[in-house]
């Protein structure tokens, strides 16, 4: 499947294209939760969330003492937006 343009907000792209792009940026599905996902980066590891109106991500202990970070981007934003929020870190 060819992704749309990455200027192209995530919710004119089909759920397929969102997964591909998630699995060419390195995430893990879950096998019982497919809309749950995960990624490891040399410096940080994250799950994410395919929710109803926005990708939800949670840094693993990336906050101060430990916390994890939670952040949530709407769909209506570019996937060249989502994709440098998200894959940058915490």
């Amino acid at each position: 499947m060819i992704l749309p343009p990455s200027d192209t907000p995530l919710y004119n792209h089909p759920l397929p294209a969102i997964e591909q792009w998630l699995k060419q940026r390195g995430c893990q599905q879950d096998r019982r939760e497919l809309h749950c996902w995960t990624v490891e980066q040399r410096d940080w590891k994250a799950e994410l969330w395919l929710d109803i109106d926005q990708l939800t991500v949670r840094y693993l202990k990336a906050g101060e003492n430990g916390q994890d970070v939670q952040r949530s981007f709407k769909y209506s934003l570019s996937r060249q937006d989502v994709e440098a929020a998200v894959f940058a870190g915490p």
